[in-house]
C-alpha cells in the first residue's frame, strides 16, 4: 500500500497507524468503485384460468405456466454500473433471473444478462456489450412489465431472447442508431428452441445487425415514433445458406411504434419471419398493438395477431402452440398452419411501484382442433384464457 507524505507524518507522531490508514484507503477505493452502482429488479406473480380447458396443448401464454392456479413467474435482480460521459468509459450489467420462467427458458445458472460495457471514442462514440445480453429483435421484452400484455405474442416465441457474444451500438444522429454483433451459434428462443446445436464440436457464429429510426420533434404529433429493422443469421457459411437444417437459422424482424394525434392513444405493429432447425419449414407472424391511457393509473392495451407457418416439429411445448400438432401430428393439413389471437388487457397502478393487470385472450387455429381440454379426451379449435398479474418493481 502506498501512502502520501501527510499520512506518513501523522503515523510518525502516533496520530494514526498505517494499518488503519490502509483500511481507510481500501474502504474509499470500494466506495469509489460502487459510487455509481445501482441495484434494481422486480417480482412477477400471476394467476391464470382457462375456461375451456388447457393442458399440455394449451397456448404458450407465459412459458407454459400452469393453468387454474397462482404462479410465481420470476424474480429479477440487476446490478448496474452504467457508462459515464467520458470517451473511454467502462461499466457492467449483471442480471439474475430466478424462478419457473427462468427454468423454462433454460437460462445458464439463472443468469439472464452479464456483460461488460465499453466506449471507444470513434465518431460519436461506439458503445460495446461483451458477454451475455438480450437480443436486438422483438416488439416485446422478456421483462413482462415492459410489455403491453401479460401473455406473450406468437412473434415473441419466434425470436431468440439471449446471445453470448459482442454487440456494438453506434448513434450516428438523434434520429438514427445502428447495432451490429456476433454471437455464439446456440441461443435460447422465447419458446425454448435452440438454433444451431453444436455438431462434432463445430460452432458457426450468429451475426446480427439492424438500424433504429426515431422521428424528431419536427414530425409534430408523430415525434418519438420509432422504426426498428433487424436480421439475425446463424449457419455454416455467410453466403446465405441458412436453411432449416444443419443447425442454421434466420430471423427477420420489423417493428414500429407510432403516437397518434390523440395523445392518450399509442399504436404499434410488428413482423417476424423465422426459418430454424426446430421448425419444420418457414413461419411468419404479424401483430398490431394499441394502448389507450385513460389517466396516470388506468390504461387499456389490445393486441391482434395472425400467424402462418409450420408447427414446431418436436412436440415439446416450445414456441407458438404445441397444440397445433396435438392429435394431428404429423399435421394432416400440410406443413403450414394458421392461427389468430386477440388479447385485451386492463392495466391499473393502484399501489406505489406495483403494476396490476387483468387480461382476456382468445386463440383460434384454422385447421383441425388444436387445443386439448385438460384431460386429452377431446380437442377444440379455440382456446380462452383469463389472467391476472402483479409486478413489484424496485
Amino acid at each position: 500500500m502506498k501512502f502520501n507524505k501527510w499520512t506518513l507524518g501523522l503515523a510518525a507522531v502516533g496520530v494514526v497507524s498505517l494499518t488503519s490508514a490502509a483500511r481507510a484507503d481500501e474502504t474509499n477505493m470500494v466506495k469509489t468503485a460502487l459510487s455509481n452502482t445501482t441495484i434494481s429488479g422486480y417480482v412477477d406473480v400471476s394467476a391464470q384460468f382457462n375456461p375451456n380447458g388447457g393442458g399440455d396443448e394449451a397456448p404458450n401464454y407465459y412459458y407454459n405456466q400452469p393453468a387454474n392456479g397462482v404462479n410465481l413467474n420470476v424474480v429479477d435482480i440487476a446490478i448496474d454500473h452504467p457508462l459515464d460521459e467520458s470517451p473511454w468509459a467502462a461499466g457492467y450489467h449483471v442480471e439474475f433471473f430466478v424462478g419457473p420462467v427462468a427454468q423454462a427458458m433454460g437460462l445458464n445458472n439463472d443468469i439472464r444478462q452479464a456483460y461488460i460495457t465499453l466506449r471507444t471514442p470513434v465518431g460519436n462514440g461506439i458503445d460495446w456489450k461483451i458477454g451475455v445480453f438480450d437480443t436486438i429483435v422483438g416488439y416485446e421484452s422478456t421483462t413482462s412489465a415492459n410489455n403491453p400484455n401479460y401473455s406473450h405474442s406468437y412473434g415473441y416465441n419466434m425470436e431468440p431472447t439471449t446471445h453470448t457474444g459482442v454487440l456494438a451500438n453506434y448513434k450516428a444522429a438523434d434520429w438514427i442508431s445502428m447495432q451490429v454483433g456476433v454471437a455464439n451459434e446456440s441461443y435460447s428462443g422465447g419458446g425454448g428452441y435452440n438454433v444451431g446445436t453444436p455438431s462434432a464440436g463445430m460452432y458457426h457464429p450468429t451475426f446480427m445487425w439492424g438500424p433504429t429510426l426515431t422521428a424528431p420533434d419536427s414530425f409534430g404529433w408523430a415525434k418519438g415514433a420509432t422504426l426498428s429493422v433487424a436480421t439475425i443469421l446463424t449457419g455454416g457459411n455467410t453466403a446465405g445458406n441458412y436453411s432449416n437444417s444443419g443447425g442454421s437459422g434466420k430471423n427477420i424482424y420489423a417493428g414500429i411504434t407510432l403516437p397518434t394525434p390523440l395523445a392518450a392513444l399509442t399504436t404499434g405493429a410488428s413482423f417476424d419471419y423465422l426459418n430454424a432447425a426446430d421448425v419444420a419449414g418457414n413461419a411468419w407472424d404479424i401483430a398490431a398493438y394499441g394502448s389507450y391511457k385513460f389517466n396516470d393509473k388506468l390504461s387499456l392495451n389490445v393486441r391482434a395477431e395472425y400467424y402462418n407457418g409450420a408447427p414446431l416439429n418436436n412436440g415439446a411445448g416450445y414456441g407458438y402452440n404445441e397444440g397445433w400438432t396435438g392429435v394431428n401430428s404429423p399435421n394432416p393439413y400440410g406443413s403450414q398452419q394458421e392461427a389468430q389471437e386477440i388479447t385485451t388487457t386492463v392495466q391499473y397502478n393502484l399501489w406505489a411501484n406495483v403494476l396490476t393487470r387483468l387480461e382476456f385472450r382468445w386463440d383460434h387455429v384454422n385447421h383441425g382442433n388444436g387445443y386439448d381440454n385438460n384431460n386429452e379426451s377431446g380437442y377444440r379449435q379455440n382456446a380462452f384464457m383469463l389472467g391476472a398479474q402483479a409486478i413489484y418493481t424496485f
